[in-house]
């Protein structure tokens, strides 16, 4: 998720502002590839990945204490954001979604509470699925709900420094109302704290493109970006904050800045076509490659014919040197001395 200026030179920054001592990140300067940022967010959440990610940056941790959230938030419009903590640079610009973090989730805590949400508020996107989503149904998602939220008695507005932004500008207000969704998550799983305290694992995902928007109508020279660009690091750095401290210090807040994608995001389509193209690309008939997980399941159905193997023999050897006087009541029973006793 991040924009390269030519080939080989990263235009974008992963940051992680807030992490419990469970995940292991290094401090280092080893380029992140925009298209396994999900795999990185899963791989902190104790779940397994396709394809084995050799990234420096990301350590083993304690694999019996996994985080219980994951709030990762993607910026568009700038290359770096000043925020505290560990910072990566991203290459390959590519988009990309937590989709599979998300399935992950359901599939394994379908019959708990967990968390997922999804949002971006610039493109009205919004993704919620589970019981514990019902919390989040009063949350602003549309631009008119973003509008009228920011102009109520309890909103950032009265008490950010808005410095050159104004109140009247529609782009100005589409940028601090994704701040405002920020605080009203915070709010609303302050309210609501028995969800950060249960078992099932939860995943947060804002895209705000608000700074984007404003770098474009003032010019990324101008106050007005500049006093966003502060305005938002405070922010996101308050939110990490929140975030952590709501989940007992227990959650991973990461942030991704990107100046463009690349490439729009695609999702991966099935095409009648495919068995045909298959063909073309494999002549020769050869096989496919091994599934990921098959090093797990040769190793179970090993031992398990291994250890079937040993209890026939043993089971076997037992039976063949059996002493039929001590065995059961039947012989006994034919025994000459029990007889006359």
């Amino acid at each position: 998720s991040i924009f390269c200026l030519f080939s080989g030179v990263c235009g974008g920054e992963f940051s992680v502002l807030r992490s419990p001592q469970s995940v292991v990140f290094r401090d280092g300067s080893w380029p992140l590839p925009g298209e396994r940022i999900p795999d990185v967010a899963a791989l902190t959440m104790g779940f397994s990945v396709e394809e084995d990610l050799p990234w420096p940056g990301l350590g083993v941790g304690d694999l019996f204490h996994r985080p219980r959230a994951t709030v990762l938030v993607t910026v568009k419009g700038v290359d770096k954001l000043p925020v505290k903590g560990f910072s990566y640079p991203i290459e390959n610009a590519v988009p990309f979604s937590l989709d599979s973090v998300a399935n992950a989730i359901h599939t394994l805590f379908s019959e708990e509470t967990p968390v997922v949400l999804q949002l971006a508020p610039s493109e009205e996107r919004v993704y919620m699925v589970g019981k514990a989503n019902a919390v989040f149904e009063d949350l602003a998602v549309t631009l008119r709900q973003l509008r009228s939220r920011l102009f109520q008695d309890n909103s950032i507005l009265s008490s950010l420094p808005l410095n050159s932004l104004s109140r009247n500008n529609e782009v100005d207000l589409l940028f601090l109302s994704e701040l405002q969704v920020l605080h009203d998550i915070a709010s609303l799983l302050t309210r609501h704290k028995h969800l950060a305290k249960d078992h099932s694992p939860d995943l947060y995902f804002l895209e705000l493109s608000g700074l984007d928007e404003v770098g474009k109508r003032y010019g990324e020279d101008s106050q007005q970006f500049k006093d966003a660009s502060q305005i938002l690091v405070d922010s996101l750095q308050k939110f990490a904050d929140e975030m952590f401290n709501l989940y007992g210090g227990n959650a991973v807040v990461e942030v991704v800045a990107v100046k463009e994608f690349n490439s729009p995001l695609s999702r991966k389509t099935r095409s009648i076509l495919q068995t045909s193209q298959s063909q073309k690309e494999n002549p020769y008939n050869l096989a496919y490659p091994y599934n990921y997980d098959y090093s797990v399941i040769f190793n179970i159905v090993l031992w398990m014919m291994i250890g079937l193997a040993l209890a026939v023999i043993v089971i076997s050897y037992n039976l063949w040197n059996m002493d039929p006087g001590y065995d059961s009541i039947i012989y006994r029973m034919t025994n000459q001395k029990i007889r006359m006793d």
